[in-house]
């Protein structure tokens, strides 16, 4: 079900239109009105994207299974990537699409539609609208290549909608963000429907900047000249400079108002989830003192469950004590991510003020401190051989996945981004990990010409064909 929550400082109104007809609102039914406010439409889908991004339900996005973060004691259809069980891709597809971007583009409708409003303030939300629905549609492209993009939303004239190129949508969403600080800049936007920052737009500046600094950076093998302008011109205009810059969605902590998280983990009343042995050993082997935080000590040691098999719940590492709490915030964009784009960057060349060394140890750093791991293991942390830099991308990647665990569709990203590191082939039917979602049944018989198109254009839907961006 669909959360509708608004932060408990914001105003949600229902609007109606005006009339001289003193009787009119008699036939008008309260409960179904034909219009929001676009405050409300902000909020929601805003938390919609929020909930899609954290969730570990079976019937939504699996990230926390594809990065092999978690796995399962009883259902593993899902641990196994069978997409169909449950029409995961569809569920994706149709709660972004539906619940986010749809919303996004009304709420835009109704900001330039409201007369009351000055320009500036205007600009400022549409600002952040923007910033919102940028962030939706590379997850959908990120999770499945060509889609519709510049066709979708116009159901009036394009009922079939078109899939458009998934390094063109790219192209798009990066200067869609390059235009948006003018926007957020103008003004004062929304303050109590705003469940990310409160209002604060310096900070919006600088989570559009790290946006674009992710996108730059997934783009560095398939388009290294556009990657290059696109992470310089960020990092110059101003990223997340600490945690406390971090992009999150702040949840009211009752049901059905908490972290999806803790929906699943406890309101549920299940034990259906567990530590997976993938993300457990690696962190074993490197002694990190954040498996105190990420993880449970219900049983001596550490010992994930085994990642795709059947799982006794008591006999193996549980999720940790801060992953259960219904105030528990979602993350969006965080500032280890954006120290680990720069050393990766800097790695490369590019001009991101530091050395690649610096960013990896600050991004190490950065997730540490926010799981409040004390500093002297942290500094011990970092002179341990295995994770002392050596510029390697296997090395990179294993700390930037580990930092990414509360952040799952980030984690299979990185994964998928820098093959790297070697995730486990589930126990059960020995499914190789998945490099995308196939298209949504419901396009492959609704959609049926420009489906086809699609898969032909990105090489077959299939799982196993990788987006643009993953240059195997």
């Amino acid at each position: 079900m669909k959360k509708y929550i608004v932060a408990l400082t914001a105003l949600v109104t229902l609007w109606s239109c005006q009339s001289d007809e003193q009787y009119e609102d008699l036939n008008r039914d309260p409960k179904n009105p034909t219009q929001v406010a676009s405050d409300f439409l902000f909020t929601a889908a805003t938390v919609s994207l929020s909930d899609n991004m954290a969730s570990p339900n079976v019937n939504d996005g699996l990230y926390r299974f594809l990065a092999q973060y978690f796995t399962t004691t009883t259902y593993v259809d899902e641990t196994n990537y069978n997409f169909t069980a449950r029409t995961n891709p569809d569920n994706v597809w149709s709660e972004i699409y539906r619940d986010v971007i749809l919303d996004l583009q009304d709420a835009k409708a109704i900001v330039l539609a409201n007369e009351e409003l000055e320009q500036a303030e205007k600009d400022a939300r549409m600002g952040q609208l923007e910033v919102i629905e940028v962030y939706a549609w590379h997850v959908l492209v990120d999770s499945f290549g060509d889609i519709p993009y510049s066709q979708a939303g116009k159901a009036d004239e394009f009922p079939l909608p078109a899939y458009d190129d998934d390094m063109v949508i790219y192209e798009d969403l990066i200067s869609r963000l390059e235009n948006v600080g003018t926007m957020l800049s103008a003004g004062q936007g929304y303050t109590g429907a705003d469940v990310v920052y409160g209002g604060n737009m310096s900070k919006w500046m600088m989570f559009a900047n790290s946006l674009r600094l992710r996108l730059g950076m997934r783009i560095s093998d398939a388009n290294p000249g556009l990657s290059q302008s696109t992470v310089e011109s960020a990092v110059a205009d101003g990223v997340l400079m600490a945690n406390d810059d971090n992009a999150t969605v702040e949840y009211q902590g009752n049901d059905p108002y908490g972290n999806p998280l803790w929906e699943d983990l406890v309101l549920s009343g299940r034990s259906d989830f567990l530590a997976s042995n993938t993300i457990v050993d690696y962190m074993n082997d490197l002694e990190d003192p954040r498996r105190m935080v990420y993880f449970d000590e219900n049983i001596e040691g550490y010992n994930g469950g085994i990642y795709g098999g059947l799982n006794n719940f008591s006999s193996f590492t549980q999720i940790g004590d801060p992953f259960l709490q219904p105030t528990r915030e979602g993350l969006l964009l965080d500032y280890a991510e954006v120290r680990f784009n720069q050393s990766r960057a800097a790695e490369l060349g590019y001009n991101v003020t530091g050395d690649a060394e610096t960013h990896y140890n600050a991004a190490i750093t950065a997730s540490m401190e926010y799981w409040g791991v004390a500093d002297d293991d942290i500094l011990t942390y970092l002179s341990q051989g295995d994770v002392s830099y050596d510029g390697s991308a296997d090395q990179f990647a294993t700390q930037y996945w580990i930092a990414m665990f509360d952040n799952p569709f980030q984690g299979w990203s990185v994964w998928r981004k820098y093959d790297a590191p070697e995730l486990n082939i589930p126990s059960e039917f020995e499914t190789e990990v998945p490099l995308r979602y196939t298209y949504p049944v419901d396009e492959t018989n609704l959609n049926e010409t420009n489906y086809e198109a699609a898969s032909e254009a990105i090489g077959g839907d299939s799982a196993q064909t990788p987006v643009f961006w993953d240059v195997q």
